[in-house]
């Protein structure tokens, strides 16, 4: 396995007095791709929510690089090198999808994606960069997303339900875009309620089941038997 990137040791996340992660133990490693699946409710969210630093944890619970982060603020954890593609996209409506897009570069990180690659990317949000974002369909936004994302150079990028309530041709061409994506040697986690999907494209696997790590393995090694008792919460 690759020297690990990211670590999670005994992470529990809470929203007030309600507990939604129990002790994750979890790593991954530089230039992998790890899928997160799960049933809704299972805690997928709230883990990236609480990698990003939209969540703050226990410090030593989530390190990156060696270094606790698990207390830190969402922005101190986007300078590290850590970006997040939210869930339901959260674009600024007021600004067009170019302005969106420069909001991820004020992280101020050097490297490979900047305005030209991520149009290079996705050619379509150069034709409509002077659009209003939420003018855009579903799928046009998620790649507005993902571009915010990239513009913020991440060393770890997080998909928090990359495909979510978009058509299969338009999955398709995201996950088409994916390879581009890694193999700029960034590292990337994905939370995905496609299995399927998941399960193609990454090298690894967590499922989560009520908070809980229900299984971990390597893709071509676990089954689909024990993905369904896995993610059901069945005996195997």
């Amino acid at each position: 396995m690759p020297e690990a990137l990211l670590t999670l040791s005994g992470l529990d996340a809470h929203y007030g007095d309600f507990q939604a992660l129990y002790g994750l133990d979890m790593s991954i490693g530089e230039g992998e791709v790890i899928a997160i699946i799960g049933a809704n409710g299972a805690g997928k969210t709230t883990l990236m929510r609480s990698i990003s630093g939209l969540l703050k944890n226990r410090a030593d619970g989530v390190s990156y690089r060696g270094q606790a982060i698990g207390a830190l603020r969402a922005d101190q954890v986007a300078e590290l090198g850590i970006a997040l593609v939210p869930e339901g996209r959260q674009l600024f409506p007021s600004l067009s999808v170019e302005e969106n897009l420069m909001i991820g570069g004020k992280v101020g990180r050097p490297g490979h994606w900047s305005l030209q690659t991520v149009y290079e990317l996705f050619p379509i949000l150069e034709e409509r960069r002077h659009q209003a974002s939420t003018s855009l369909s579903g799928g046009q936004q998620q790649m507005v997303a993902i571009g915010r994302a990239l513009m913020a150079n991440p060393d770890l990028i997080l998909f928090d339900e990359i495909s979510l309530g978009l058509a299969p041709v338009i999955i398709r061409q995201i996950y088409e875009a994916l390879p581009g994506i890694v193999g700029q040697g960034m590292t990337a986690m994905i939370v995905e309620q496609d299995i399927a999907q998941a399960l193609k494209v990454s090298s690894r696997v967590y499922c989560l089941q009520e908070g809980r790590i229900s299984l971990e393995g390597a893709t071509g090694d676990v089954t689909h038997d024990q993905i369904t008792a896995a993610y059901f919460g069945m005996d195997a």
